[in-house]
């Protein structure tokens, strides 16, 4: 079914939540895993756009980033999954979980959900709905943020 998941993973709770679905979900299926943090950058940041191999990254400022990675890159290899690998970007959210989808020819992208206000979802837009519209695989977006058991 799928063999190559992107699995979205910014830490948060949602996050959490979306990555222990997606490891479930890549278990069954077998799939070779790729974990993907996105820190969003202004004008001024030193690092340029881009998805980086989480081994080529280094420096104070994402030191917080590749532990984050490394802590999901565990979750995986905890259950069994041999082949995950972690990256990091640089960039708007939406465009570098694209563009990596693009680049390892992912079947399938998850990412968590988190409820924001109807002024919030205007201005900023969906991630999920703005993926849609970007990429050429499935996109599961995980709506069990009471799902504690998963955690």
């Amino acid at each position: 079914m799928y063999r190559q998941i992107l699995l979205a993973f910014d830490g948060s709770h949602e996050g959490r939540v979306a990555l222990a679905e997606g490891i479930e979900l890549a278990a069954l299926c077998g799939a070779e895993v790729h974990l993907l943090s996105v820190m969003e950058i202004s004008g001024s940041c030193a690092f340029g756009e881009g998805i980086y191999a989480l081994e080529d990254v280094e420096g104070n400022e994402i030191s917080q980033l590749s532990a984050l990675v490394n802590e999901g890159l565990d979750q995986i290899r905890s259950h069994g999954i041999k082949q995950a690998h972690g990256h990091i970007a640089f960039g708007q959210p939406v465009e570098q979980i694209s563009q990596m989808a693009q680049q390892i020819s992912a079947d399938l992208i998850v990412v968590g959900h988190r409820n924001r206000g109807l002024l919030s979802r205007w201005w900023q837009g969906s991630l999920s709905r703005q993926l849609l519209d970007l990429v050429r695989c499935s996109v599961l977006v995980s709506l069990h943020p009471e799902d504690e058991k998963r955690l």
